[in-house]
């Protein structure tokens, strides 16, 4: 049965749009809700073949809805939503639906791995494996820890209200048993380190468990931060090589804690007026206005330590050529920032995940060039 011209046009015509656009038929101008309506009438009074034909060929938005729905359960948020519903309050616990702080961790253990690759070699893949697993696992506990410390403040924050244990989804006990099974696991991936790794490693979580109490005591907690999630800057060396090079290992690490300094004195403006209220501290509070002129000095002293590391650990043309555009990535966070936007605040947060990430680049690149200087310096 062939279909009426002017609605068989309409739906090719909106069927490319769909397609190219993903545009649903109800923000379509062709086709009007009211058009649209009438279809489905006409469809519900008859039974006529080419009537079903068109009503199937005009209500596709449900495979599009779907389509959508399956692509949203990619993201790290989507991926939490789509677990078992018992899951689900303990993933948002561990903080796997926002990975932002995963990422921040495991950063500057690539770093640190990264410089210790032989010249002209890549970074050793199943370390880099290893700690990115060991991120994962310690993030989480650390936000469980966290989330128990603070679950009487956290209740009276919009923001964290909705936390799993100030929520009541998740009692304490409850927490303290899942906050065992990560560290258990964490400690399973220590120990696929050497000895001196794993003396190492066991040495940070004093700062993991001590971190979430630091607000409540002095206005620098990001400080504490910085000490505790950068540990993977001497850790990712000692792992690769069996023991720290202080004189790469110690500048990077400094790097990183300003590095943090920076990155988490702008997560703090968002909660700067909650912070307030219930009587916690913060970098936020303590620079207030003279946020930009503090968080300038540390990019000064954190662009100052890479090139320390860079240059006690032979690093070439690429590494500097990168901190050159790291610094003008941070130049431009911080004179771009408007601390009374926390929207901008966030922006500016996450988008130190691919600062991260352009240093590792430059790193591994400054690493491969190491190769092709030696060797024309053998030619020579």
């Amino acid at each position: 049965m062939m279909l009426p011209a002017r609605l068989t046009s309409q739906i090719i015509l909106n069927t490319w749009r769909l397609r190219h656009h993903g545009t649903c038929y109800s923000n379509l101008p062709s086709l009007s809700s009211n058009y649209l309506n009438n279809q489905r009438k006409t469809t519900a009074s008859t039974h006529h073949p080419e009537n079903s034909l068109q009503s199937w060929l005009l209500n596709p938005p449900t495979r599009l809805d779907a389509t959508r729905k399956r692509l949203f359960s990619l993201s790290a948020a989507g991926i939490v939503n789509s677990a078992p519903t018992p899951m689900q309050p303990y993933l948002r616990l561990m903080r796997l639906d926002k990975p932002i702080g995963t990422w921040l961790l495991y950063l500057p253990c690539t770093w640190s791995i990264g410089l210790a690759a032989d010249p002209g070699c890549l970074p050793h893949l199943g370390m880099l494996t290893l700690f990115g697993t060991g991120a994962l696992l310690m993030r989480g506990a650390g936000c469980t820890i966290n989330d128990m410390w603070d679950k009487d403040f956290d209740k009276k924050v919009a923001r964290t209200a909705t936390r799993p244990i100030a929520a009541g989804e998740i009692t304490q006990m409850q927490a303290l048993v899942f906050l065992g099974g990560q560290l258990s696991l964490a400690l399973g991936v220590l120990l696929c380190l050497n000895y001196y790794s794993i003396a190492l490693g066991a040495a940070s979580l004093s700062l993991v468990v001590t971190y979430p109490l630091m607000k409540r005591i002095t206005y620098w907690p990001q400080l504490v931060l910085g000490l505790t999630f950068n540990w993977g800057a001497l850790l990712g060396w000692s792992a690769v090589i069996g023991s720290c090079e202080w004189s790469v290992c110690l500048p990077l690490y400094f790097s990183g804690v300003m590095w943090t300094l920076i990155y988490d004195t702008i997560y703090a403006h968002q909660d700067k007026d909650d912070d307030i209220r219930v009587g916690v501290k913060s970098t936020a509070l303590r620079f207030q206005e003279q946020t930009k002129p503090w968080l300038s000095g540390f990019m000064v002293a954190m662009m100052s330590g890479l090139i320390v590391a860079g240059v006690n650990a032979e690093q070439t043309l690429p590494y500097y050529a990168t901190l050159s555009t790291v610094a003008i990535h941070l130049t431009h966070q911080i004179y771009t920032l408007d601390i009374n936007k926390p929207e901008d605040c966030w922006k500016k947060f996450v988008s130190n995940r691919n600062l991260g990430l352009l240093l590792f680049l430059g790193i591994v690149c400054g690493n491969l060039w190491k190769e092709r200087r030696d060797t024309s310096l053998q030619n020579d």
